[in-house]
């Protein structure tokens, strides 16, 4: 005789036991939850942006342009939510986050794969991250997957392409999207502006996380050094986990939609 099928409730749709089952901390030091919590909720919001970015790009090669704007905001507004659980990891004083921090090496945020993965779907494509994921084949397969797909800024130059725009060069694209900044209200300009605010995003992201790290853990080399040396030994030394994150401040997505504005100019 067949078990009667159980109704279908919250718990079990959300799989909210195993979920509650996943904060497993190192140490007894009270602040170590919250910091399992608060890096387990990101990884939840990278995984959903990177989701509705994937989405974003398909519409954009099938020339959808106001629903890939849409996605585009809602990916926004994920990394804003995201953005803001960094004001809990900001009630940890430096001297509670050291009760815990040495049982953490060399485990490092540096090693967040989806953040990578992120990074690399939106354009800022550099492989000297891999040598940090060579340990694990899945991890490395997956951003050497994402290194070799397009990015949503060549999603974006194909719909240029598409609707006669010169695109074939930096000047001529450049020129294209001063163009297209200049026609207020139309579809690509509504895009041009949801990508700009991604991007705008992001880089909030990069400096509250920065604050965030100056704050709790000031000038200290970060969990994760070792593998910020292994990654960019070819480039310059960075003596804390703070001098890298003020390096990347300057990133962006979609730079020639940033400077194009340079050049707009009303009729």
């Amino acid at each position: 005789m067949e078990a009667p099928v159980q109704p279908l409730t919250y718990g079990r749709y959300l799989r909210v036991p195993e979920l509650l089952s996943l904060q497993a901390r190192l140490s007894e030091a009270h602040d170590e939850l919250q910091f399992i919590v608060v890096h387990q909720v990101f990884e939840l919001w990278f995984k959903l942006a990177l989701f509705e970015l994937e989405t974003a790009r398909q519409h954009l090669d099938r020339d959808q342009l106001d629903e890939a704007a849409r996605l585009l905001h809602r990916s926004t507004t994920v990394l804003r939510t995201a953005t803001s659980a960094l004001d809990v990891l900001e009630t940890m004083r430096p001297w509670d986050f050291l009760e815990f921090r040495s049982r953490l090496k060399p485990a490092s945020g540096f090693q967040s794969r989806q953040f990578r993965e992120l990074e690399f779907l939106s354009g800022l494509k550099d492989p000297r991250y891999l040598r940090n994921f060579e340990s694990d084949p899945e991890d490395w397969a997956a951003l050497q997957r994402r290194l070799q797909e397009p990015s949503l800024w060549d999603a974006f130059v194909g719909v240029l392409q598409r609707r006669g725009l010169p695109a074939d060069d930096e000047p001529r694209l450049l020129e294209a999207l001063i163009r297209v900044l200049r026609e207020s209200g139309s579809e690509l300009n509504r895009l041009c502006e949801a990508l700009v605010e991604y991007d705008e995003t992001l880089a909030l992201w990069r400096y509250r996380h920065l604050l965030m790290v100056e704050r709790v853990i000031g000038a200290r080399p970060g969990t994760g050094a070792e593998d910020v040396h292994r990654a960019f030994q070819d480039s310059r030394d960075y003596f804390t986990g703070v001098s890298y994150l003020r390096d990347t401040l300057s990133k962006r997505c979609f730079p020639l939609l940033w400077e194009a504005r340079t050049f707009v100019e009303r009729d």
